[in-house]
């Protein structure tokens, strides 16, 4: 009789006799694993540009890190020079004198931003271990909070007032003195003013935008009175903690809307000017929230501040109407409204908007994928009617930079339009409103991160790749390098052992659409043997699973996975933004696609390429929309993936917040047969056919995708007497916060015991850099 045991040994030896990667993993593995995270590799580089912010003088203050120490650094784009901003030893110095009694900051790690120029002086915001500081030429003084209240608050232009919410309605602050006045009275419980509420999203920061002259607040009265309660049960000695908040879900009657309001400050006392128009839908056209990566955007004042535009959408994103309402009377117009098949978005990924309100010279500019591309059009405002095409051809428009109405010009960043280049490339560009071809401004061949001077007249840009080094050139308007801001040396990143992932090209699942991907190898790669393969995936439809195009010390923990003796991938499938519509509307109403053909295509193409790839070891996890994919993988696709790690994913959208799945995947509809167009759509419809490990993970205070989520799987696992593990997390929310790095030690241990088939060393403690 053959012992247990001694078959273990058999197999360990027989692996590595045919090349197989590696029959034991040490704690020196792990350690060199955890050397790859971003904490550890950040502080190797030199020449690292950060933190580049515009003056309202025109200038730029930018700070560059070498030898783990930032330097700032202020340039005059006029001649080009740069000067020291601050020394950090004085600006720390200012900082302890300042408040003597708390912890000392030293320079080395002094948080530094919101810098501002004031009468050509810097005014810095520093973070401390207790306090905030506001830091100037004559010194730094603690941030206190006011006495009256701490609500956040958002800043008028000219910074002497901010808007915030209390007890359901809308307040002004006077930054200097904190004074404060109420400047509406009827707000009431579900029923407030300018309540930042998206359901998978709920703070409390006001969602106002000012009006130029300071005059006004554009906002609106939310009605969640009859919108479904999340409640959320805390883990503590005693009685529970119960947390809830309005949360509305999928195909429910009742979801939240808004009332459109602006308040007029002009006045003695304010006035409230209701919007003349019915309720709108809490929608955007740029995400599953009002609010853009820059604020409420489909909001936007006339320089006068005597008409407001915004653009409403409805409940399905299929229709986008723009308006313009006058801000006296709050009388609304109907200018120009656009339907799609599926929907309707003002940007080809999760972005800002790209409509703009020109009412100076009676136009707006509208984006649309009406040729199956995202392009800009100029339309006449009086009649809605087009003018004319800005750009065209078979690549997308991604951002608006900044407008010169004068000169009649437009600068932009856009992808896909290089030929023979990676069409996720970021490139810079400007193009004449009336006419005239695009023209390029950033030649070269790399993911360009570009940040325009307020007026126009200059940028700054970092261009790189995932294995070039980064390269920060200040650019005026026209393209022309103005000077050479920062060149990012890798030599004592390299000489730590790092080394730079590949990127890769294979078909999609349709034999002939160009997917692109990244791999990580281990520092020690050796083509003799043979590793088993590990897929990240977030399948969108907003981004993809690629993390960055452009060089980053890490990307996430890929790497450091990859060290432990696999071959990392992700790969952006069908269904993802950044490309044609029709290519990210490729299983728009069947949201359970999650690009999983396209994952397997990659990994077959990739295996047959590399004789390195052992398939027949494949894994892959993901978080949130990725874990929800990973159990889809892991039910629907058996006999390919045989790990997956599935975190704290919305495995069915009918218990995830309306916005996301009616957005994606339509709205629910009866098919008459006692099913919708939801049905089959969930993980625990397949959970019976598991053949794998499956590793679920959820935090108990996740208030984006709620727990029951993943306990809806766990219910129907244990019903289909299927073997699987769990991990809990009492207090963790969607994040994971403080246990990430325990999630993280727990994630590399899954994949070398069950894809390596070795034991990982026990408890390893994998904690932040210090």
């Amino acid at each position: 009789m053959v012992t247990r045991g001694w078959m273990l040994g058999a197999l360990l030896l027989v692996g590595a006799a045919t090349g197989t990667a590696t029959a034991q993993v040490t704690s020196a593995d792990y350690q060199r694993a955890a050397s790859m995270l971003g904490d550890r590799t950040l502080p190797l580089l030199d020449g690292w540009l950060r933190d580049a912010t515009w003056l309202d003088d025109g200038s730029l203050v930018y700070g560059v890190m070498s030898a783990g120490k930032t330097a700032y650094l202020r340039l005059d784009p006029a001649t080009g020079q740069s000067t020291p901003a601050f020394d950090l030893q004085a600006l720390a110095d200012a900082v302890n004198q300042a408040n003597p009694k708390a912890k000392p900051v030293v320079p080395d790690k002094l948080s530094v931003g919101d810098i501002r120029g004031q009468d050509g002086a810097l005014r810095i915001r520093v973070r401390g271990d207790d306090h905030d500081y506001r830091c100037d030429d004559k010194g730094c003084r603690a941030l206190v909070k006011p006495k009256s209240g701490d609500e956040p608050g958002v800043v008028s232009p000219d910074g002497t007032r901010e808007a915030f919410v209390r007890d359901w309605n809308l307040w002004l602050r006077d930054t200097a003195t904190g004074k404060e006045t109420r400047l509406t009275a009827d707000g009431r419980p579900d029923y407030g003013y300018a309540t930042d509420n998206a359901g998978w999203k709920h703070t409390g920061d006001a969602v106002v935008v000012w009006s130029p002259d300071g005059q006004k607040l554009a906002t609106f009265q939310q009605d969640q009175r009859k919108t479904s309660t999340m409640t959320l049960v805390g883990t503590n000695v005693g009685a529970p903690k119960v947390q809830q908040w309005k949360y509305p879900f999928v195909g429910d009657k009742d979801v939240t809307m808004i009332e459109r309001v602006i308040v007029d400050l002009s006045a003695a006392t304010p006035q409230t000017i209701r919007l003349r128009m019915p309720p709108d839908q809490h929608r955007s056209t740029c995400a599953d929230d009002l609010l853009c990566s820059e604020g409420w955007e489909d909001v936007q004042w006339a320089p006068d501040g005597k008409t407001l535009a915004f653009v409403s959408t409805d409940r399905g994103h299929k229709t986008a109407t723009l308006r313009v309402a006058d801000a006296q009377t709050g009388a609304v117009r109907d200018v120009y409204t656009e339907t799609v098949a599926t929907q309707y978005q003002s940007a080809p990924a999760l972005d800002s908007v790209n409509w703009r309100y020109l009412p100076d010279s009676g136009e707006f500019i509208w984006f649309s994928q009406q040729s199956d591309w995202g392009h800009l059009y100029l339309h006449d405002l009086a009649s809605g009617k087009l003018k004319r095409q800005i750009t065209s051809g078979d690549w997308n428009v991604t951002k608006i930079a900044h407008i010169d109405p004068a000169a009649r010009t437009l600068w932009f960043r856009g992808v896909g339009r290089e030929a023979g280049r990676d069409p996720y490339l970021v490139h810079y560009y400007k193009v004449g409103l009336d006419g005239g071809e695009v023209q390029l401004l950033t030649p070269e061949n790399a993911n360009h991160a570009v940040t325009a001077s307020k007026d126009g007249r200059y940028f700054v840009d970092t261009y790189s790749t995932i294995d070039t080094a980064p390269v920060t050139l200040l650019r005026d308007a026209a393209g022309r390098q103005v000077a050479e801001l920062a060149r990012t040396d890798l030599s004592r990143l390299k000489a730590a052992g790092w080394v730079a992932p590949t990127a890769f090209t294979v078909k999609a699942r349709d034999g002939k659409t160009d997917l692109y991907g990244q791999m990580f190898k281990p520092s020690n790669f050796d083509p003799a043997k043979r590793y088993p393969i590990v897929t990240y995936i977030y399948p969108g439809p907003q981004v993809g699973s690629v993390r960055s195009r452009s060089f980053q010390p890490a990307h996430g923990d890929h790497q450091a996975l990859a060290e432990l003796g696999f071959i990392v991938i992700a790969v952006d499938g069908m269904g993802t933004p950044l490309r044609s519509k029709s290519f990210q509307d490729a299983w728009y109403g069947d949201m359970a696609d999650n690009t999983l053909p396209d994952q397997i295509a990659a990994l077959k193409q990739l295996a047959a390429r590399h004789p390195w790839i052992d398939a027949t070891r494949a894994g892959i996890w993901g978080h949130s929309g990725g874990g929800n994919a990973t159990a889809g993988a892991m039910f629907r696709y058996p006999d390919v993936y045989k790990v997956g790690i599935a975190e704290s994913g919305n495995h069915d959208n009918l218990s995830y917040e309306d916005d996301w799945a009616e957005r994606y995947h339509g709205l629910l509809a009866d098919k008459g047969d006692g099913k919708t167009n939801y049905s089959g759509q969930d993980n625990a419809a397949y959970a019976k056919n598991l053949k794998g490990k499956l590793f679920l993970l959820h935090g108990l205070m996740d208030d984006n995708v709620p727990p029951q989520s993943t306990l809806l799987v766990v219910d129907a696992l244990v019903k289909a007497n299927k073997d699987f593990d769990l991990l809990l997390l009492p207090h963790a929310r969607h994040g994971y916060g403080m246990d990430g790095y325990y999630v993280m030690r727990r994630r590399w241990d899954y994949f070398v015991q069950n894809l390596l088939g070795v034991e990982p060393p026990k408890e390893f403690a994998l904690k932040p850099a210090e």
